[in-house]
């Protein structure tokens, strides 16, 4: 049975504490949003854009040197908190716009950090994902790097593995094709090549959805097949551009003047082959802020690891450590629950985690429903979700 908790949201934006009632590679083609009524006003002072921040976000906004990592549960405001930050130091003179990059994992979340950005008048920031940022350096440096035009990216995989499935005589369904698929992004952005695939995969103790030779000649066939028609998929974007700042050091250089300090939002689902594109960036300095936590990781699956996040200490032994842990989502109810819920993990980011407390009104106890399996699980939530719109 599928025990599920369902409570009705309601309160104060996420993060937000309760008050009373040229072009160059570098830039690409970001445009600043129109002004209008619906943006808040622009804080008057590089003081005023601390205001409304509660102490512990407030500490993070003013961490800006060094390396700093930023612990941070749900509903905490950690997006608030280093968007501030950014804003912060721009505003003070600390930082200069254009040699910021924030990296996160979605354009959505992107686009909303350089809203919150032009918000708070630090407008010409960077904020990109992995493979924006990536995407823009591949493109800009292509031609001094390799020469010739650059190939064609391409937005989804599952037709090239159905080809080389095909040219192997390899018969997938519609899941075992999709498995199959993440199968070889996580060994793309685990840096393992098709001939090492067994061994790694049998390491990292995967389950694999097909005996892992077959999975290996569909991966190597995979790749011939890109080569061929003259494509990258979005793994070959992180590869390659790692593969440039590591051969060339004039370009890995140049991208360093430019950039020359980062912050990486939800940090805990970081791959290896970002990580390792994160330090090229860096090169030997540490102006570096992170934010995440372990027991929020949802990209384990295609390779992510909250490893970085808990190591960052080992890594940078004077870091900054900012614990947010005010939950401003929920209400006490919801917050005990999901506590107890992650005391009984297990594993090294249950060792690491964070004991939320609510700063909202008391709510109702949570209602539990049990389902047979997941399918009725779903049914019964939307049902539910319908049920509570309907009453308003």
């Amino acid at each position: 049975m599928i025990p599920v908790a369902l409570v009705r949201p309601q309160g104060p934006a996420c993060g937000q504490p309760p008050r009373p009632s040229h072009r160059t590679w570098q830039h690409g083609c970001v445009t600043a949003a129109t002004h209008s009524s619906l943006f808040p006003q622009v804080p008057d002072s590089a003081d005023a854009v601390l205001d409304g921040l509660d102490p512990e976000q407030r500490e993070v906004a003013t961490a800006l040197h060094g390396p700093v990592c930023v612990l941070a549960g749900a509903g905490t405001g950690k997006t608030r908190a280093i968007t501030h930050r950014i804003a912060y130091g721009v505003r003070a003179g600390i930082l200069q716009p254009s040699s910021v990059l924030a990296v996160t994992f979605t354009n959505r979340a992107a686009g909303e950090m350089r809203g919150r950005l032009r918000q708070l008048g630090a407008q010409g920031v960077q904020a990109r994902t992995f493979h924006s940022a990536a995407l823009r350096q591949l493109q800009y440096f292509w031609p001094k790097a390799i020469g010739g035009g650059m190939p064609r990216l391409i937005d989804r995989k599952v037709q090239f593995v159905a080809d080389a499935a095909a040219a192997c005589r390899i018969r997938l369904d519609r899941g075992e094709l999709r498995d199959v698929t993440a199968e070889i992004e996580w060994a793309k952005v685990t840096q393992t090549v098709p001939a090492d695939y067994v061994l790694a995969a049998a390491k990292a103790g995967r389950a694999a959805p097909r005996d892992t030779a077959e999975i290996a000649q569909l991966y190597s066939v995979y790749e011939d097949l890109k080569r061929d028609r003259a494509v990258i998929d979005f793994e070959d974007v992180l590869l390659l551009t790692v593969g440039i700042l590591q051969d060339r050091r004039d370009i890995a250089e140049q991208v360093r003047a430019q950039y020359q300090h980062f912050v990486v939002d939800e940090y805990q689902d970081v791959s290896p082959l970002q990580q390792r594109l994160l330090e090229l960036w860096l090169g030997d300095r540490d102006d570096l802020c992170v934010v995440g936590d372990a027991s929020q990781t949802i990209y384990s699956f295609t390779g992510a690891t909250p490893d970085h996040l808990l190591d960052f200490r080992v890594r940078h032994p004077g870091a900054t450590v900012v614990k947010l842990v005010r939950d401003y989502r929920s209400t006490p109810q919801v917050v005990h629950l999901a506590n107890g819920l992650l005391a009984q993990a297990r594993g090294r980011a249950a060792d690491h985690r964070l004991e939320l407390v609510s700063q909202r009104p008391a709510g109702p106890e949570p209602e539990y429903t049990e389902y047979t399996d997941e399918p009725a699980e779903a049914e019964g939530a939307a049902r539910r979700i319908q049920d509570l719109l309907a009453a308003g």
